[in-house]
């Protein structure tokens, strides 16, 4: 979370969110999603990424009519199952070759 976290901070200044009110929600993230403050689609995007990256052989289409029923498309669908299987990738490769976290600023 300490690199997503900066790129996070950043979007949510460049889209006008409080600065006060930043960190506050980045650390909700980290210690548990599920009680951040967030829009219902927020939520379900971030369930369906959970249940990907935990237990993809569980994703059945019942996950994916629940991201529809928050306004995902066909495409929103697919790219959200590409970015999360992407970062599962990346983490793997990473973790594979003993890369080291970047220490907290």
């Amino acid at each position: 979370m300490v690199h997503h976290g900066r790129g996070l901070a950043s979007l949510l200044r460049q889209a006008g969110r409080p600065a006060g009110e930043i960190d506050a929600f980045i650390r909700a993230l980290e210690q548990n999603y599920r009680e951040a403050s967030l829009a219902p689609a927020d939520r379900a995007l971030l369930d369906y990424a959970d249940k990907l990256t935990r237990t993809p052989a569980a994703i059945s289409r019942a996950d994916i009519d629940a991201l529809r029923r928050h306004g995902f498309d066909d495409r929103a669908v697919h790219d959200l199952c590409a970015i999360v299987a992407y970062y599962a990738f990346v983490n793997r490769i990473a973790d594979g070759l003993g890369v080291e976290l970047e220490p907290p600023p």
